[in-house]
């Protein structure tokens, strides 16, 4: 008997299939003594639409809603069920003995697997392939250990509870405020309140007022000093400023105080998904949804790093004895030499690195043991490889230590602070020095500067005093970076703080999903960028204000989260949750019902819809930007740019041009003629062309 081996993707498809000598091709999979493997791409199967379960839902009415089916129904994927259709057909042969789940390692990686399973009414036994990297030596490794697939129903259960909640939500949420504000507004668990808090903050900052303040500096020559009071550094009434200046004139200074301490600085954490997408946004500007598919290329076609969408910064034990074999796969280039040092010596990672029990699916992101090749690398590639090494070097090299000088100099009782630094061993920032600091430096932090050949007690004579005036500032707006560490520790957000401790950790979406949820809400124009900026729209300022207020907390949707979490773990039951959902998608539904606001659209242009002559909409498409009627009971839309006749002159749309023909046809003689002449001019057109 022959194990049928389901892969995510082609590409992956072709990778174990090469591994396992299947060199036969198929229609749809390729073929061995032992393996026959073959490949979804992405999902094949989905949750059934909802005219599937009534057709009257083809109709969006609010007073269909809610929309509870009693059984979520699956269907396959239209464009892609040939190779559903292939794959069903190997499940029917009766030499195919078992399945082994190759899909991506992850909740919807076994969503994935197993939807395609159910509709192909698998019966037989399965197991699982998990494994965090595409090396050959890790898929031989993960075949020699295969699990049994029942091992994972609780991460399906979770996978089939997130899908199921966020058709519940999502769906039943868009068509109430899309057909009681006749507009075309969408909703989601994660999206909502992610978009939310970008609202928030833009309102943090329009409502901000900004204050004068003073701070005061003093020069003694070969240094500066900073003053601190009880208050702080900051002085905010100028006559205070006025009666500092005068106690300070014409007196010396003398250093009250001079310590002198060692520090040190250990290594900082390996990357996980969430972290690496921050970096990247702030070194290269990358987007979370760029860093996120590069990555996947390092991983799959180039296999250097291992599995991406983990949210985990440690690796576990049975790793370790892997190092040396990572470090000389990487040994080229500027990594050589800090490469040769490590494994001159015995590595002794420490729990900041390895801990078994900060590790769940997936260990953190590292480089695998394939040989680099630099030139096979393109520039975005090179970027995100060279953060993953450094950061994999800075982890196994020793603290960086310094010796932190505090200087105290006092005049007339008043104090004034320098700070210095002396580097006693580079350590880990030898390796990535070159790398942005994670730590966002805050404004009233001391400035470093050399502080040399001092001593407690010394006279000091000022240079001169003076006050710098400057404002407060408002709160930033987010950045990919900061609005991803938003969405990870939503915790300031949430008022419980019961909840708050226990949401460490989860967050909104997880971190193979932040990525979608923020490229769909500039989709959606509910935000924009403004360089690195995210700037919410007219249109998202509006659906944040119409939906209920417990849909713009992360609270609610970060008790979810924990919730599939907790499912994934056996920890809670999947009944329960769904049942939860369902009543939470009806209040919801109720909510925007009786709600008596009112939304104005922002993106109306002064084109007027050629059906029922009203102006139109532009709204993005997958195709570019497209004219879409306001009223929803016309439906008509068109691309952007068309001819004069309002026709889409591109192949694609003449099913669209048919049908608006048709329409014209309909109204009437003065109808028929028009449509008449725009089938003529369409026809001149094409012979144009």
């Amino acid at each position: 008997m022959k194990s049928l081996v389901l892969a995510e993707k082609p590409s992956v498809a072709r990778e174990i299939a090469r591994v396992l000598n299947c060199q036969k091709k198929g229609k749809g999979y390729l073929e061995g003594q032992k393996y026959v493997v073959t490949w979804a791409l992405g999902h094949l199967v989905t949750l059934a639409e909802p005219e599937d379960y009534d057709k009257k839902f083809k109709q969006w009415r609010l007073e269909d809603l809610p929309m509870l089916p009693e059984q979520m129904k699956l269907k396959v994927i239209r464009k892609t069920s040939q190779q559903f259709q292939s794959i069903r057909n190997l499940m029917k042969r009766p030499d195919i003995g078992e399945v082994v789940i190759a899909t991506d390692a992850g909740r919807e990686g076994e969503l994935v697997a197993r939807w395609i399973m159910k509709l192909g009414n698998w019966q037989k036994p399965f197991k699982r392939l998990w494994i965090s990297s595409q090396t050959d030596a890790a898929i031989r490794e993960g075949f020699a250990k295969l699990k049994p697939g029942a091992e994972y129903n609780n991460l399906y259960d979770a996978a089939i509870c997130r899908a199921e909640a966020d058709w519940l939500i999502g769906l039943n949420l868009t068509r109430a405020l899309t057909c009681k504000f006749d507009a075309q507004l969408t909703a989601g668990r994660v999206q909502t309140p992610t978009l939310a808090m970008i609202v928030q903050r833009e309102e943090e900052i329009k409502a901000f007022v900004p204050v004068d303040y003073w701070t005061i500096r003093a020069d003694f020559g070969d240094y500066f000093g900073d003053w601190r009071g009880k208050e702080g550094n900051r002085i905010f009434d100028y006559a205070r400023v006025e009666e500092l200046l005068a106690k300070l004139k014409g007196h010396t200074g003398k250093i009250v105080d001079l310590r002198r301490e060692s520090k040190s600085e250990p290594p900082p954490l390996a990357y996980d998904l969430t972290e690496l997408q921050r970096e990247a946004n702030r070194r290269f500007g990358f987007s979370a949804q760029k860093t996120l598919s590069t990555l996947q290329d390092l991983y799959e076609r180039h296999k250097l790093v291992t599995y991406p969408r983990t949210d985990s910064r440690y690796i576990t034990t049975d790793i370790v004895p892997t190092l040396p074999a990572r470090l000389k796969g990487l040994a080229v280039g500027s990594y050589a030499e800090p490469a040769r040092q490590l494994l001159q010596q015995q590595l002794k990672p420490t729990k900041r690195f390895v801990d078994n029990s900060r590790v769940t699916d997936h260990h953190a992101i590292i480089p695998t043991e394939q040989p680099v090749k630099l030139t096979e690398l393109n520039a975005d590639e090179k970027k995100i490889h060279d953060l993953i090494v450094r950061r994999f070097l800075a982890v196994l090299y020793p603290p960086y230590r310094y010796d932190q000088i505090t200087l105290v100099t006092g005049i007339n009782g008043e104090s004034f602070y320098a700070r210095g630094k002396i580097v006693t061993n580079q350590g880990w920032r030898a390796i990535s020095r070159n790398l942005t600091d994670r730590e966002e430096s805050r404004e009233d932090a001391l400035p470093e500067q050399i502080l040399a050949n001092l001593s407690k007690g010394e006279e000091r004579k000022v240079k001169s005093t003076k006050a710098i005036k400057a404002k407060t500032k408002p709160p930033a707006r987010y950045t990919e970076a900061t609005l991803l560490s938003a969405m990870e520790s939503p915790g300031k957000f949430i008022e419980d703080e019961e909840l708050r401790e226990t949401m460490k950790g989860s967050g909104l979406g997880t971190p193979a999903t932040r990525a979608d949820i923020i490229e769909k809400l500039l989709y959606t124009n509910y935000i924009e960028r403004n360089g690195k900026e995210l700037v919410p729209t007219s249109k998202g300022i509006q659906l944040v204000n119409l939906v209920a207020p417990e849909m713009r907390s992360p609270e609610l949707t970060a008790r979810w989260e924990q919730s599939l979490t907790n499912i994934a773990r056996g920890k809670e039951n999947k009944k329960k949750f769904i049942h939860g959902i369902r009543l939470k998608a009806g209040e919801l539904v109720q909510g925007v019902a009786a709600d008596n606001s009112v939304y104005k659209a922002d993106n109306i242009t002064r084109t007027k819809c050629p059906v029922c002559g009203k102006f139109m909409l532009i709204v993005k498409g997958k195709r570019g930007n497209l004219l879409v009627c306001q009223d929803r009971s016309c439906g008509h839309r068109q691309p952007e740019k068309e001819n004069d006749f309002g026709f889409a002159s591109s192949k694609r749309s003449s099913r669209m041009n048919q049908k608006l023909i048709a329409r014209y046809s309909d109204q009437g003689s003065v109808g028929s003629n028009l449509g008449e002449l725009l089938k003529q001019a369409l026809a001149k057109e094409d012979r144009e062309k």
